[in-house]
């Protein structure tokens, strides 16, 4: 059960509903703004922000899910490792490439400039005054300085949002094995679900 009440979309502030397009929305997609919606005008922040990232992202679908995968597996954020978003999908993130993320520096099948983010948002999500010049040099190798800045918020707003989804504890919609706080979870070998 989430530890904070989750308000369902009759009760949102009507331009946040609309602009979530929530009545559209499975529960599961409705996700974290079931929260969000007591402080609608902080929940447009963020959604302003979050679709910055999403509208004008020039990091590829497939990266940003893998980024995004591996974070959720360090923050143990079930919502998070339960879900795989449909773009990244259609971007060829399948359960195979997925399993590559138990150990990306060995996996064939990511690309240096996959292994090399991935190695950036571990060290940012647990150690990240570990992060100095020699990793710059590496993110140099593949990516531009605008596209490093992009990987570090896109990095910085997924250890945070999910890191506080995390201790909200939203599990009521996954599949069981999210639902068992007795283990530590990854999102490689479980079930997952497809959402918008």
């Amino acid at each position: 059960m989430s530890r904070l009440k989750k308000l369902d979309p009759d009760a949102w502030d009507p331009e946040l509903r609309v602009l979530t397009r929530a009545d559209e929305a499975t529960p599961l997609e409705q996700g974290l703004m079931r929260f969000f919606a007591h402080r609608p005008s902080l929940a447009k922040g963020m959604m302003g922000f979050a679709g910055a990232l999403k509208m004008h992202r020039s990091l590829s679908d497939r990266l940003v899910e893998l980024v995004r995968l591996r974070i959720a597996f360090h923050n143990q954020c079930r919502s998070c490792m339960a879900i795989r978003y449909r773009d990244a999908v259609a971007d060829g993130v399948d359960e195979d490439l997925v399993c590559s993320l138990e150990r990306p520096a060995e996996a064939a099948d990511l690309t240096d400039a996959e292994r090399t983010a991935i190695d950036f948002a571990d060290r940012f999500a647990t150690d990240h005054l570990g992060i100095d010049d020699r990793m710059f040099e590496k993110l140099r190798e593949h990516f531009t300085e605008p596209e490093i800045v992009e990987l570090g918020m896109t990095v910085a707003f997924f250890v945070g949002f999910g890191r506080l989804a995390a201790t909200f504890d939203m599990v009521e919609e996954l599949p069981d094995a999210f639902k068992d706080h007795s283990r530590r979870l990854s999102p490689w070998g479980e079930e997952s679900i497809v959402v918008r």
